[in-house]
């Protein structure tokens, strides 16, 4: 036994409903059409999900010089240019757009505003998938700024019809800071009415600042791409508790538990609850007698499907809708 003695679990914690739609969108595009189901880019970041759908006949591609002609291809939950949806478009594919739809949100502001004549700054990280698919909704006039740094050296033409927008899934209090930044250099700045950044990582965030003063260690299930679930291990030892993020139960350390009393574990919104079950279970064996799940949001939010997915048009029924199990807590 090596001390840890209580877990305590972040609630919400795991899949958001955007990531539940485009694991679904996969799922019945399979069901559907049968394999292959051609996703461009990894659907979700998570290398257990990924995995997962490859077995069961998705093959994730970049290119979609890749993508046969005639073929079924799905956009990964990010979303995509501009470039790329003409190209999907030219080569003739049945596309499913598994775009979150709060990310779409970002993408009809910007075109909304830049028919009206805007530039944009967009705060988020170079070559994130979703940065990418924002700035390629428009040919120029879109500026990254990753940090008040940037906002200082950024030279848009023009000031007088300037807007920000943000990648869903970055720390808020990084965000804040940048955006007060923006807002100080230049003060007509437009700012969205509600802000980009989605709820699923504003409650996850907010949930490991109540959390992570209460325990000695915090564990983070997600993958190494996950912006978001990076974003949960940076906030945790910001707030000076040490924290590790895990992409499985095997990657746990035992030395990490050494002397501690209480560990917290949450996990990014594209991480399993299975994933979850499989740490919990882990840290048991080293020695925790207990499983505690904190107070907190309850997530109610659901995204519809695309047309063609919603029912199978062999029955005439719905397709099966994956369900997320309970934690084994």
């Amino acid at each position: 036994m090596l001390g840890a003695k209580e877990v305590l679990l972040a609630e919400p914690r795991g899949f958001c409903a955007g990531v539940d739609r485009a694991i679904e969108i996969v799922e019945r595009a399979l069901a559907k059409f049968g394999a292959p189901i051609y996703v461009r880019h990894e659907i979700v970041h998570n290398t257990f999900v990924v995995n997962d759908l490859k077995a069961k006949g998705a093959i994730f591609i970049e290119d979609l010089a890749e993508v046969p002609p005639g073929a079924t291809l799905v956009f990964s939950a990010h979303g995509v240019s501009k470039a790329v949806q003409a190209e999907a478009k030219a080569r003739g594919f049945t596309v499913f757009d598994a775009t979150c739809p709060l990310v779409t949100k970002v993408h009809v502001e910007v075109a909304k505003l830049a028919k009206e004549g805007y530039e944009f700054l967009m705060i988020g990280h170079k070559g994130h998938p979703e940065v990418e698919g924002t700035m390629g909704q428009l040919s120029e006039g879109i500026h990254l700024v990753e940090d008040e740094a940037d906002v200082a050296r950024v030279q848009p033409r023009q000031t007088e019809k300037l807007a920000v927008v943000t990648q869903t899934t970055l720390s808020v209090d990084d965000a804040a800071g940048i955006t007060a930044a923006i807002r100080a250099r230049f003060p007509q700045v437009r700012e969205p009415k509600q802000q980009d950044i989605c709820y699923a990582t504003q409650n996850r965030q907010d949930a490991v600042k109540v959390l992570a003063p209460q325990v000695d260690l915090l564990i983070v299930v997600g993958s190494p791409t996950s912006s978001n679930s990076n974003r949960l291990r940076e906030l945790a030892a910001r707030l000076g508790t040490p924290a590790y993020m895990v992409d499985n139960a095997g990657e746990l350390d035992e030395q990490w538990f050494e002397g501690v009393a209480r560990v917290g574990l949450t996990a990014g919104a594209s991480a399993p609850e299975v994933l979850v079950n499989e740490v919990i279970a882990r840290i048991r064996q080293l020695g925790a007698v207990a499983v505690r799940k904190m107070d907190g949001i309850e997530e109610t939010v659901k995204f519809p499907l695309p047309k063609g997915l919603k029912i199978d048009a062999a029955t005439g029924l719905e397709i099966e809708v994956r369900k997320r199990p309970e934690t084994g807590a």
